[in-house]
This record gives C-alpha cells, structure tokens and sequence, in this order.
C-alpha cells in the first residue's frame, strides 16, 4: 500500500478490528515514497503512523536505509551523517536527488544552513565518497535494498503471533530521470530515455516482453515461486455440485413474519445440510442480533483463532457467544467496509485457497453506502458472496432519517455481478437464499446477491391465491425471474375493459398496500393487477437484453417471461409503480411496452413516527397508490 493511501479512513477501520489479532500470517507492506500524486507530502508523518499501528497490536518493522548507506553509518562522522538524514524533512531530501553531487555535499555537510559552517563530522563520513557516487548514496533506501527486505521479511515470519507492518523507504521514479521529481506521477520516460534505460538493464530489442532465462538463476527462482503458489484443480477440493444445494427446503412458516425474521429461520437449517453447511461463513458488522442471526451464531458458533475463555459457563443466557477456532460467524466492529472487504475475500476462497466458502453478512441496509467501495470492488475482483441489507426503508419508521434507506435499491439494480431481490414473504427468502448458493458455486457465470429486506410483518396467507394459480415451482422460477402477478384484477372485475386496466407493480414490504389499493379500486370498476417484483435488477437486466435483441432483430417479436408479467393485450396499460426506496428505481417498467407511468417512491429524507405516517408523509401511502391508479388511468385515456 502506498503511504499516503494512509490518509484513507478505511484503512484504520481494518487495521484495528479485533478479528485480525492472532493473525501472524498478515504482512502489510507500506511503501513509503512521501510523496502524492500532486505533490511532495510535508511532514510524512511515519512516526506516528508506526505508533498507530503498535497501538493497535502489529508488530512494526522498517527497511529504512539499505546497506550502503547502512556501511556510511559505521564509518567514522557516520551516526551524525545518519541523525541529519534523520531529522531531514522530506521536502529538503526529495530536493537533494534533484541536485549534482558536489552540491549535495555542500547541502548535507552544512546541517545548520548554508549561512552556518560545515559539520566535520558529516563530512569525515562522506570523505570517501565522489561527487559522482553521492546521489547514488543518498537514494539507497530500504525498500529498494534487497538484502534489507528479506531481512525484514524473516522477522515477519518470525513472529507469528500478530500481523506486521513494515515501512518501506522508497524513492517514486528510483533510478529513473525524473527520481524524486514532485509531479513525475504523470510523467512518462521519452522515448530516448526508454532507449537508454533499455540499454541499461541489457533487454534486446524485441525481447521486451520475455520471461528471465529458465537457465538463470532469477529464471529458477521464479519457476519455483510459480509452482509453490499455482494451485491445479488436483490440488484445489472439488467445488461443491449443484444439486448438493436444495432448491426448497419445505419449512413451515407463521402467518405473520418479516423478511429478516425468514432469514433468521432459514440460515439455521442451512447449517443441517450435508457438505454445504459446514463451508458456510457469516459476518456483521456488530449487528449480527438485531439483523436476527442469533440462532445461526447460537448453532455454528463465533469464530476466533484462539479458543477465548468462558466467565459465563454457570449462567444462563439465550445466545452463547463463545469464540473459538471452530466458529462459523466473524463478528466484525462497527465497519461496513471492513464487513465488504471480508465478504470480498472470502468469496474468492477457492481461487485463492482452493477451499470453497460461501459468505453470508449482513449489514443496515442505509449502510450498505458506507461500505459501497469495497463492495464494488469486491464485485469487480469475481467474489461470490451473499448479504442482506436489513431493515430497510421508511417503514422502519421509529428510527429516523439516518437510518431509513432510499438509494440502495437503485444500487442493486445497477451494480454489475450482483443479483439483487427484495421479497415479501418468507418462502420467496427461502428460495432466494438457495439460488444465491447455487450462483456461488458457478465459479465463472455465478453472481453475488444482494437481498434488500424489512422487519415490516406481513401476513404470508396473501401468497396463497398465487401458489394455488401458479403451483409451488412455477412460482419459485417467477420469484427467482423477476416477478409474478400476486393479484388478478379480472378476477375481481371480469367484465372489465382493457381501459379499466391499471398494474400495480411492488416491491417487498410494500406488498400490502398495494394489495389493499387494488381491492379500493376494483370496488369501483377498475381490475388492478398486483405485480410483485421480487427483482427489479432481473427484470431490467430481462428488458435491456430484449431491446438489444431487436436492435440486431427488427422482426424479432420474442418477449418470453416479460409476456408473462404483462400478458400481451394489457402492454398499454398504465402502470403505477410503488416502492419502499426511490421512485425512479421502478420507473424504467413504463418503458417495456410505453405504457403511463406513476412512480412512488420515497425521494426525501426520512422522520420518525408510525409506518402509516410515514407513508403518506412519503406519498407511498395506500390513498397515494389509488389516487395515482386513478391518473394513471386518466393519462391512459389521454394517449
């Protein structure tokens, strides 16, 4: 790492989790150039950079100077040659590589200024070096000395009891022309210095691009190194088959439950099943109780590569929190990125380790915004893993704005590799969940998934006349499609006109008060349908390869399941969209087929009060879905 990436905040979040502690394996690498990308950073700080990291239980090594200079220092005048570049700013060092030998003499021998007379004993230490040798000197830094890195690396390995840090001096542009020039970040060598530095490493031309001699020894060390850390599919454990992973487990369920309840039942009986449960790895960022993982980490355990001890053994408790080697749940702090970046990790085990894991978190789900540049990147690396952002949206009413997502739904439609579902009822968490681990064992086509949950209750019976219309399997593929249609409106008002037609299309926790507008608007003629979109990302990712489809097929009139959301003569019928999260997440469903389109959402910034407050106060209120199912009509008319 790059010591001025130091200044991310990120980047002390994990240095001080407690999860790291034990880990002797660990060896962070700080090159420390002290400089930026715009400029020669004053005051670098590394002593208190080197403090921070003791304080937080790493063990702290340096390769601050390399041998030569190291050889300066034992010469006579060499500890007062080494106190001035000690106690040189960065600013006055990155200067003197920029100057010609004997003025870097003067520099160095007159410690007080230029005014002061020279320090004899500096000058006894640099006695014997030329003009010509001194830059040379002055640039041989640790990081760039490699008998100093393999020094520091054995003491690494020595220890085993912490994970290390080691402060590499270096020089940005070592031995290149512009060495220690304060913007050669956007600097490129010309081609005649390519040339002579070409000349100078002795690469013929056209060779440019080849591998060390296999006959020499840098050739033999490389080969050794590549076959120690390539793995072969001989040497990784094979990837766990498909149908290992269930695509039901048939669980019975109270008629009142919230998504994140579901998910605290079914995570549990994952943990029974043969060759899958045992690979399973959950992590929260400390919020593993109230996202309701308690009987998983009650089941499994906490994982700690040190069996802690138990001062509670006499006492009764619901959840024992007894951390031990044998664990299944990394209890992290308070850290969305840290919770990302071990999501991201884990979920490439089997390239990096050839064990397969398959990670679960969980995490708030306005908080999933904090740790947004580790998930992506995650994401970007081909990491499959599991997380459920949870509760979400207003209807965690009593809370308050901070803590009442909006945006993340958008991000789960928009994010590449990430599937992203917001379910309603607790067999759709079911089947969701059982799909993410079948995506996680697809190593090259599988997807990361993101379950946008609440702690809203819903009645489950309202599932019912779709599972009797749709059959348990046809329903599972819809749900894990995209969608289905919870509620007909001709079979509330069959002799409707398709003008009399309006879709009311959901999400999650909204599923109710689209339920009951329906109902309000069929007693007065109009048949709405009811689509519960259990995925808008599947659903636009569906509509986008069908537009790309006709751009190539003009006469293509293929729409497959999209003709099964929205049968084909109600194409045109308006729709309103509504939502726990931004309208604009499902606007885009007005554009499958034109259709007018009323998009509610919540696009202000939460409060605190009852659900039904807040949901007229957000205008996602079951008054706000009829009257908007009344001007979606009216605009109807009006094309």
């Amino acid at each position: 790492i790059g010591d001025a990436e130091l200044d991310e905040g990120s980047i002390w979040e994990a240095v001080i989790d407690e999860s790291l502690q034990g880990l002797g394996n660990v060896l962070l690498i700080v090159d420390l150039n002290r400089q930026s990308l715009d400029r020669v950073v004053p005051g670098i700080r590394a002593t208190q950079l080197k403090r921070l990291f003791q304080a937080a239980n790493w063990q702290v090594l340096e390769a601050k100077y390399g041998q030569e200079l190291q050889h300066a220092f034992a010469r006579p005048g060499g500890i007062a040659l080494r106190q001035r570049l000690d106690e040189m700013s960065n600013e006055e060092y990155q200067s003197l590589l920029r100057r010609n030998g004997a003025d870097i003499r003067t520099r160095l021998v007159h410690s007080s200024g230029l005014e002061h007379g020279e320090n004899q004993e500096i000058a006894l230490a640099l006695r014997e070096v030329p003009d010509d040798q001194l830059c040379g000197l002055l640039s041989n830094l640790g990081g760039h000395d490699l008998n100093s890195l393999l020094h520091a690396f054995s003491l690494a390995d020595s220890n085993q009891e912490m994970p290390t840090v080691l402060f590499a001096y270096t020089i940005k542009g070592w031995e290149l022309p512009f060495a220690g020039e304060a913007l050669n970040h956007s600097m490129l060598l010309s081609i005649e210095q390519m040339a002579r530095l070409q000349q100078e490493l002795r690469i013929p031309c056209g060779h440019e691009w080849d591998t060390f001699a296999p006959a020499s020894l840098e050739g033999q060390w490389c080969q050794k190194v590549a076959e120690r850390l390539q793995r072969t599919h001989e040497q990784r454990h094979p990837l766990l088959d498909l149908e290992l992973v269930p695509t039901s487990l048939d669980l019975s369920y109270p008629n009142k439950l919230s998504t994140q309840e579901a998910l605290g039942r079914v995570l549990p009986k994952l943990a029974d099943l043969p060759h899958l449960g045992e690979r399973i790895v959950s992590a929260a960022p400390d919020v593993a109780v109230s996202t309701h993982l308690s009987t998983w980490v009650g089941k499994v355990g906490v994982f700690s590569p040190i069996e802690q001890p138990d001062y509670q053994e006499e006492t009764q408790r619901l959840l024992r929190w007894q951390p031990a080697p044998t664990g299944q749940h990394i209890e992290l702090g308070i850290s969305e990125t840290n919770l990302f970046m071990l999501l991201g990790q884990l979920g490439m085990s089997y390239e990096l380790s050839g064990q397969q894991l398959f990670p679960i978190g969980t995490v708030y789900d306005p908080f999933v915004c904090r740790g947004l540049d580790a998930l992506i990147y995650g994401l970007y690396c081909g990491a499959k893993f599991i997380f459920a952002g949870t509760p979400s949206g207003v209807s965690l009413s009593p809370e308050g704005g901070a803590h009442q997502s909006t945006v993340t739904a958008s991000l789960g439609i928009e994010l590449p590799e990430l599937n992203y579902y917001e379910p309603a009822f607790a067999c759709e968490v079911e089947w969701i969940l059982l799909d993410a681990l079948r995506e996680c064992c697809d190593r090259t086509h599988g997807r990361s998934t993101y379950l946008r949950l609440s702690t809203k209750k819903l009645d489950q019976q309202m599932l019912t006349p779709a599972l009797q219309r749709l059959g348990k399997e046809e329903l599972r593929r819809q749900i894990l499609a995209g969608g289905y249609r919870l509620i007909e409106g001709r079979s509330q008002v069959p002799d409707a006109t398709i003008a009399e037609v309006v879709h009311i299309a959901t999400t999650g926790a909204m599923v109710p008060e689209a339920v009951e507008a329906a109902q309000r608007l069929s007693e007065e003629g109009i048949a709405a349908n009811v689509l519960h979109i259990t995925s808008p990302q599947k659903l636009f990712a569906l509509f986008t390869a069908e537009r790309h489809h006709r751009l190539h097929n003009p006469a293509s009139g293929q729409r497959g399941y999209l003709d099964t959301l929205f049968s084909p003569e109600e194409h045109h019928a308006p729709i309103v969209t509504v939502q726990d999260a931004s309208a604009h997440s499902l606007a885009f469903l007005g554009s499958l087929y034109g259709a007018p389109t009323i998009p509610l959402g919540v696009d202000r910034f939460g409060q605190s009060g009852s659900q039904m407050d807040l949901y007229h106060y957000a205008g996602i209120s079951v008054d706000d879905i009829v009257s908007a199912g009344y001007l979606a009509l009216e605009l109807g008319d009006d094309a």
